[in-house]
């Protein structure tokens, strides 16, 4: 059998234009629009679980109570047991969060449904999460012309640019700092 000779270059271009290629293939969609009808199912049928709960203890308990727990997990009871909820309590305010027990529990029932936690089981021990990030930082009064005025020439040799910037910040937070230690001013 005698080989066919290849086709030119303008031959080739022909023959493509002329020939109806498929078109390419498509990607799947993505997996959260595929399983955003199953996800919604699972939720309407056992409730939004332990992570909703811990995203949003503060607002469903109270700051008093959130400040001093947190939960751990949430566990089902098996062929309609009842379920119970596992809370972190920090140091000695057990006691404290034991007589709380029903008002925490019909506050998590709330959010999370109607007899969705029916026993609160209190493990003493410390909170994963910083006490510092719950308390709210003071604002800090703005210095006044003149100072702003001597900080910027204190700094008036220095390039411009990130340092600069960052030097300015220091001296803005030291000097305030200074003015509200010595009575203001």
């Amino acid at each position: 059998m005698p080989r066919r000779p290849l086709p030119s270059l303008d031959e080739a271009r022909a023959i493509l234009a002329a020939r109806r290629t498929r078109p390419p293939h498509r990607p799947p969609p993505p997996a959260g629009r595929a399983l955003n009808a199953y996800l919604k199912d699972m939720d309407a049928r056992f409730g939004q679980g332990a992570d909703a709960l811990a995203a949003r203890w503060r607002e469903v308990v109270g700051p008093q109570i959130a400040q001093r727990t947190e939960p751990v997990k949430l566990t089902r009871g098996r062929s309609g047991g009842p379920s119970s909820l596992e809370i972190r309590v920090a140091g000695p305010a057990a006691a404290i969060i034991q007589h709380q027990a029903h008002e925490i529990l019909s506050r998590v029932n709330l959010f999370l449904g109607p007899e969705a936690v029916q026993k609160l089981r209190i493990v003493q021990g410390p909170l994963r999460r910083p006490a510092a990030a719950s308390t709210p930082r003071r604002a800090v009064a703005p210095l006044d012309a003149a100072a702003e005025a001597e900080l910027a020439e204190g700094l008036s040799g220095a390039p411009e640019g990130r340092l600069k910037d960052a030097l300015l910040k220091l001296g803005r937070g030291v000097m305030t700092r200074g003015s509200t230690r010595n009575g203001g001013g």
